[in-house]
């Protein structure tokens, strides 16, 4: 009875990991900007919840334990890779859309690309907290504790990347624009 009992719990964990995946691979895309790195880093992530899923104690917690693994993974990624060059953009295909006409779609795009482009520019750390409070929805405690750091830091590094995400939007906004003018044949 035991064995059915654990064979049954073992299917449900592997289900709700299945489940957690997408919402992983979009953070990690959001930190390393990178698919083939952010896909390496969800995998690695879920190797580990399985390979550790007994340290789970409460299954309520399951995403904000898998989020750690993940933070986890980065920074291990971010340590063996010491030089930050520039990674690939995500590609197009990767935005999505919303439904409705053309127009709105590519509105949508923009506005998404703006500000993915704007948080790729921010530090890791305040990238890492804004897209796991503000995309993610996670609490201050909970990304204080996934990240590991107080969550005076983790208010602190929010408050700073929003400031800097509305500045570069605002300024992004109010630069002059080049329009083309065409020139009548003489």
């Amino acid at each position: 009875m035991a064995l059915i009992s654990y064979l049954s719990r073992s299917r449900r964990f592997e289900q709700r990991l299945a489940a957690a995946r997408g919402r992983l691979l979009r953070l990690a895309l959001a930190w390393c900007r990178n698919r083939q790195i952010a896909e390496d880093l969800v995998q690695e992530t879920l190797a580990k919840a399985l390979e550790r899923h007994a340290q789970l104690r409460d299954e309520e917690r399951l995403l904000a334990w898998l989020t750690s693994i993940l933070a986890n993974c980065w920074h291990d990624h971010l340590r063996h890779h010491r030089e930050h060059a520039d990674l690939d953009e995500i590609a197009e295909e990767d935005l999505g859309s919303t439904a409705g006409c053309p127009e709105d779609d590519c509105l949508q795009n923009e506005i998404v690309r703006r500000v993915r482009a704007v948080i790729a520019t921010l530090p890791a750390g305040q990238r890492m907290v804004i897209t796991l409070v503000d995309l993610e929805e996670f609490s201050y405690a909970e990304v204080a504790e996934i990240l590991n750091i107080p969550i005076g830091t983790v208010m602190s590094r929010l408050s700073r990347a929003r400031a800097s995400l509305r500045t570069q939007l605002l300024e992004e906004q109010q630069a002059p624009r080049l329009t083309l003018v065409r020139r009548q044949a003489p």
